[in-house]
């Protein structure tokens, strides 16, 4: 029978696992740690700092830089440098170390460079098309730009 006391209920005859934060690091993590944990103390520092004179959207670009900056150093390390194990770069991907969606769209043409995935979604954007910033700068009517939503100044590969 299922009786519901204070702490535990059995579920099927069996108590419930117990969930535990011990995270089994596969090989080669000692390598990229050190980084990974400066970006995690950047990230940080970047989120307690304080945004006063700044208008809103600009409070947000050191976060979306740095979350690119992991994500660039994930992708590089497994797909350009070929240093981590398909084991450790799925492990960093699975942990939140790097953004899986964001790195599929660096694998494909015209995407290599892209800053953000908002740059891109056309709900975020009037006349639904892309943010400026993905415009070439050869194309563009005003020289400097920057996104309202991470503050790049230009993420198309053809730049």
């Amino acid at each position: 029978s299922s009786e519901k006391s204070g702490l535990a209920v059995e579920v099927g005859g069996r108590m419930p696992k117990v969930k535990t934060n011990r995270i089994k690091y596969p090989a080669g993590w000692e390598l990229i740690e050190p980084t990974l944990r400066e970006l995690d103390a950047k990230m940080r520092e970047a989120e307690l700092d304080p945004h006063d004179g700044k208008r809103k959207c600009e409070a947000l670009w050191p976060i979306f830089k740095i979350a690119h900056q992991k994500s660039r150093y994930i992708f590089d390390l497994y797909h350009k440098r070929t240093d981590i194990s398909k084991e450790l770069y799925e492990f960093c991907l699975d942990q939140g170390y790097a953004d899986r969606n964001l790195i599929a769209k660096w694998k494909k043409p015209g995407y290599e460079r892209l800053c953000c995935l908002r740059c891109i979604q056309p709900r975020d954007h009037n006349f639904a098309t892309t943010c400026v910033c993905r415009v070439p700068k050869h194309l563009r009517e005003e020289k400097d730009v920057e996104c309202v939503h991470c503050g790049c100044m230009g993420c198309a590969s053809g730049d």
